[in-house]
């Protein structure tokens, strides 16, 4: 039986503490594999674990514009969480199905976000590219581009329309256990996310930006380009929670939090996902 969760809109801390709590509580086989979707108050920008936060944030611009920050315990760039569905997956490795591989497992993870874009009538399709990165790759490749942004490059198994990315994720192990979670977005105010992140001097930023519309799209930019009527936030979620049904091979059953998960994802956030000995660590 897997679970399905949602938990609405919650602070940058909470929703990371909460994935965290989902973990370690599978991990003791308190809970069942979990498929979780949420959303964030306030809009936040969350930025990968290896991310170095003082060279690639913009703090001040951050507190003018009323955003949040958080540090994820999974690798990846910096992403802004506002008009979109984010998703979280816990299940063990050896749950039936899902693969040694990291990258196959994350294939397989990945399936119900296909479904999902294609309930939306869109011909959304995983790329081939290499991925998975460890941290001295993800390093290289972030100094390569440089871009602090998430869905500037698709990687392997990620979710494209016509080539450019709509769906960003990351995943992480612990204890036998796998969470995965991503971004999939409703729109996307690229002025706003820029805005926030540091670059070089405006003309980086300038160019920087431009190849990053050029990669990334939002669902309702895609409707819109196809003369399509926009995707309200319960058409998004009914057409995701299908898909991922599909994807897993198994019935979502509605659940909550258990008392455990909500106890140890309070102190969670308290005491690790919204303070600066996490967040700004690197």
């Amino acid at each position: 039986m897997w679970r399905f969760v949602h938990t609405g809109n919650r602070s940058p801390a909470e929703n990371m503490a909460i994935d965290e709590a989902m973990l370690s509580a599978h991990q003791e086989g308190i809970t069942p594999p979990t498929v979780r979707f949420y959303g964030w108050n306030p809009a936040t920008l969350s930025i990968g674990y290896f991310q170095q936060a003082d060279k690639e944030v913009d703090f001040a611009a951050l507190r003018s514009r009323g955003i949040g920050f958080v540090r994820r315990a999974t690798g990846g760039r910096a992403v802004l969480h506002d008009r979109e569905l984010t998703y979280s997956i816990i299940v063990s490795e050896s749950y039936p199905g899902i693969p040694a591989s990291v990258t196959e497992a994350y294939r397989v993870l990945s399936i119900g976000l296909l479904e999902g874009f294609r309930r939306l009538g869109l011909d959304a399709r995983m790329t081939g590219m290499d991925a998975v990165m460890d941290e001295a790759e993800e390093t290289a490749a972030l100094s390569s581009t440089g871009s602090s942004a998430c869905f500037d490059s698709p990687t392997r198994y990620e979710l494209v329309v016509e080539g450019r990315k709509i769906a960003g994720s990351a995943q992480m192990r612990a204890k036998g256990v796998i969470l995965q979670h991503g971004s999939i977005l409703l729109d996307l105010d690229t002025n706003l996310l820029f805005d926030v992140l540091r670059f070089p001097d405006e003309r980086a930023k300038i160019r920087m930006k431009r190849v990053f519309e050029s990669k990334a799209v939002a669902v309702n930019a895609c409707m819109r380009e196809r003369n399509k009527p926009t995707v309200t936030m319960t058409e998004l979620e009914a057409a995701f929670r299908a898909g991922f049904a599909e994807g897993l091979g198994a019935d979502l059953v509605p659940g909550k939090l258990s008392d455990l998960e909500e106890e140890r994802a309070r102190l969670l956030a308290i005491e690790k996902y919204a303070s600066d000995g996490w967040n700004l660590r690197r």
